[in-house]
């Protein structure tokens, strides 16, 4: 019997941001191949990548994306990972990976290997339960049910629509706590899938993440660092599996005069996402977006200036998207 196709093959991009060769996908060669990648490179655009032979990818620089979107452009952070956000803007998939380059393929406790994008496939095609938590965790795995005196009213959960993997060996730790702790590494696998509650904030890290682009695409914007809200669409996020190994610390110095800043700006944006509300208008990711960055510039733009030009990046991120995505076109399963 023919064996049967990878899951989501024409249905699932791969968006890698990388400013080096990926040699890395050798390790990930099994899993990775029969999909197809877009890579979007930082830094130098005079710079070849070599990607290894055999995978189904198209690559853009800086000197690609400010061709294809002019002066939109702007919103496109680069000297950081969150240039993979126009990976995200160019795809015509239902569904996102999106993985670092220094991230290796782990080992579960018995020594196997882990396939990272198939059980964030598994995830992305489960219902979440973000409405009442179940102490059994994630109710849909195998082995798994809704334990005694969960509603049956909300046993139906919500479409999944995102996936937070974690990393095993280097932690995602900021720069006070790397300083801190620099020996530290995670060991620990924990053999779970969880949905994070409704009105929960938690921080989601763009290196081991999935998504389904139709539901909350234009929500994942990280140019500027950005945020998402998943309350108001009725949609869930499923977080712990699949784990990846996180194989390079970053420099807790470097990041330090990064982070700075925005430790100190947490005071004010946490309790801010906690009391934000939508109109009732607001009925797409892009009204909910566009209501969000209002608020960021009346409300954090007196916190700091950088929120003013954040809320202006944030619109002009929806236009961006919009124009190469325009709303009545099908993004379904379209190749590339």
């Amino acid at each position: 019997m023919a064996a049967a196709p990878p899951p989501l093959k024409d249905e699932l991009d791969i968006v890698i941001p990388t400013i080096r060769n990926l040699d890395f996908l050798e390790m990930w060669r099994p899993f990775f191949q029969p999909y197809h990648l877009i890579i979007v490179q930082d830094g130098d655009p005079t710079k070849m990548i070599k990607v290894p032979d055999g995978f189904d990818y198209e690559l853009y620089n800086r000197n690609d994306i400010n061709k294809i979107l002019g002066p939109k452009a702007s919103c496109i952070s680069f000297k950081d990972s969150a240039c993979r956000c126009f990976g995200y803007m160019v795809s015509k998939k239902k569904y996102i990976f999106t993985i670092d380059d220094d991230c290796f393929v782990a080992k579960d406790p018995s020594g196997k290997q882990i396939n990272a994008l198939e059980q964030h496939i598994k995830n992305l095609l489960s219902p979440s339960t973000p409405l009442f938590f179940n102490t059994l965790y994630d109710p849909f795995r195998d082995g798994s049910n809704f334990v005694r005196g969960y509603p049956f009213s909300l046993r139906e959960g919500v479409p999944t629509a995102v996936s937070h993997g974690l990393w095993l060996n280097i932690p995602d730790y900021d720069a006070p706590t790397q300083l801190v702790k620099p020996r530290e590494r995670n060991t620990k696998y924990v053999d779970a899938v969880i949905s994070i509650p409704k009105g929960t904030l938690f921080p989601m890290c763009g290196m081991n993440l999935a998504f389904d682009r139709d539901l909350i695409g234009p929500a994942m914007y990280f140019g500027l660092m950005g945020d998402g809200d998943l309350r108001p669409l009725r949609t869930g996020s499923e977080n712990w599996l699949p784990y990846i190994w996180h194989s390079k610390a970053s420099n807790p110095f470097v990041n330090l005069r990064k982070e700075y800043k925005g430790i100190f700006w947490q005071e004010e944006i946490i309790p801010f996402f906690q009391a934000v509300t939508l109109s009732k208008e607001a009925t797409t990711v892009q009204k909910c977006y566009l209501e969000l960055s209002k608020q960021v510039e009346d409300k954090l733009g007196k916190v700091d200036p950088y929120f003013v030009k954040l809320a202006d990046a944030m619109e002009t991120w929806i236009q961006a998207w919009d124009a190469l995505n325009p709303p009545n076109s099908n993004s379904k399963s379209k190749s590339k």
